[in-house]
């Protein structure tokens, strides 16, 4: 049998490889010990949670159409015609309504005045109440006062002559009030500062111009 003899060099360098080999596992533990001297447990890598996409917001309705304007006479001033139209407050009694209409000569000249007013009454769209009927005296509207008939008159700048209107109390209300001198003549719309509560198919009395006192 033959002996082998390492050289003591030889030896050395074989016992740290096996040193190394036989202690792996430690050397790494020992490692890992300098990185994290808490012995913390590594994080595992988290998946990012995607936010929840927004839902587009739904289009927007379409903006409702404006409502019909209707074309009135000023507040105030004077109309191009020379002559304003105003309306006063409507008295109530026992199912009666009267409301008093003015026409006032703004103008620079005189404007001869004969007869009863030419009256429409229109709803908010502007539109003619269906089956409102204008008519010349009070005798078709019950327990209205009498009608003195017309009388000629003239205005001179800055007069004014008066009429009424009467009626019963309807169901329905008129917003505008189509207004001209006599029939005939120029009409424009005014906003009475009431509505006329007449209804359709009622009757809308008028007296005579007659000088305002």
């Amino acid at each position: 049998m033959i002996a082998i003899r390492l050289k003591p060099t030889r030896c050395a360098a074989l016992a740290c490889l096996l040193a190394l080999a036989a202690s792996g596992c430690g050397l790494s533990a020992e490692l890992d010990r300098e990185r994290n001297p808490e012995r913390r447990p590594t994080p595992s890598p988290t998946r990012a949670t995607p936010s929840p996409t927004r839902a587009a917001a739904p289009p927007a309705s379409a903006t409702p159409e404006p409502s019909p304007v209707v074309p009135v006479q000023p507040e105030r001033g004077c109309p191009p015609s020379g002559l304003r139209v105003d309306t006063g407050p409507v008295d109530a009694a026992m199912g009666l309504r009267a409301m008093t209409l003015t026409l006032t000569n703004c103008g620079k000249r005189s404007y001869e005045v004969n007869g009863y007013p030419s009256v429409r009454v229109l709803d908010e769209a502007g539109t003619p109440l269906p089956g409102v009927r204008t008519v010349e005296g009070t005798d078709k509207v019950f327990m209205a006062p009498h009608d003195p008939g017309p009388d000629p008159l003239t205005l001179a700048p800055g007069e004014t002559a008066r009429a009424g209107l009467y009626w019963r109390m309807g169901a329905e209300d008129g917003t505008y009030l189509r207004v001209a001198p006599k029939t005939g003549r120029d009409a424009r719309n005014v906003r009475p500062q009431e509505p006329l509560d007449i209804g359709p198919e009622n009757t809308l009395g008028t007296t005579a111009w007659a000088p305002a006192s």
